[in-house]
């Protein structure tokens, strides 16, 4: 290998927005995740729904309303 072209190789301590912690290597010297393994819902099987503005509220208002109507036509 050539000296001088390659990037420092750091031991880094990764942090993610839940608390976990885990060591790996990386060419920075710091790492920030906001999620990890320990968090995402692929991997926790556990769906988090994250409101923004009431757009849930709004959408069960739009639909709740239709599927009740509908159901009591009938």
């Amino acid at each position: 290998m050539k000296e001088g072209i390659h990037p420092k190789y750091y031991k880094v301590l990764v942090t993610c927005a839940c608390g976990n912690k885990f060591e790996t290597g990386s060419t920075k010297p710091e790492i920030r995740l906001e999620m990890c393994s320990a968090c995402h819902p692929f991997f926790t099987g556990k769906q988090k729904l994250v409101d923004t503005a009431g757009r849930i509220e709004r959408f069960q208002k739009r639909y709740g309303k239709e599927k009740n109507a509908n159901s009591s036509k009938s």
